[in-house]
């Protein structure tokens, strides 16, 4: 579980770094907004996801000991997720962030999640 965890990272932020260049360039070219925030929504959208990622896998690590949800397990999974919540709401009502850039973000790390858990669901069958 680690090693995947770790593997989701690594991979990441490497493809957040060239989306990041790449939005940096198409809205600078395509006059799509201001392109400044574009790569850094990306870059949020991006580390919450991780952040995100890993927090989930700290929780179901209790969760695969016990073997059913705990009132620890459902609360700090909604606190992860009140901060999560709160950070977007801070950036967006600061106007610091790009909506579209922060769904790139987190839809690069949803990708990579799903590509990983596949390759190992498929190595250990």
């Amino acid at each position: 579980m680690i090693n995947l965890i770790k593997k989701v990272h690594r991979q990441a932020l490497i493809f957040l770094i060239i989306f990041a260049a790449i939005s940096t360039f198409v809205t600078a070219f395509a006059s799509l907004g201001d392109w400044r925030k574009m790569p850094h929504s990306v870059l949020i959208g991006g580390l919450l996801g991780l952040a995100n990622f890993k927090g989930l896998a700290w929780g179901l690590k209790d969760f695969a000991i016990q073997q059913r949800p705990t009132g620890k397990l459902i609360f700090w999974s909604m606190i992860r997720f009140s901060i999560l919540a709160a950070i977007l709401v801070v950036f967006a009502l600061l106007k610091l962030i790009n909506f579209i850039g922060i769904l790139i973000g987190l839809t690069i790390v949803f990708a990579l999640i799903i590509k990983e858990g596949y390759r190992q669901v498929k190595q250990s069958s």
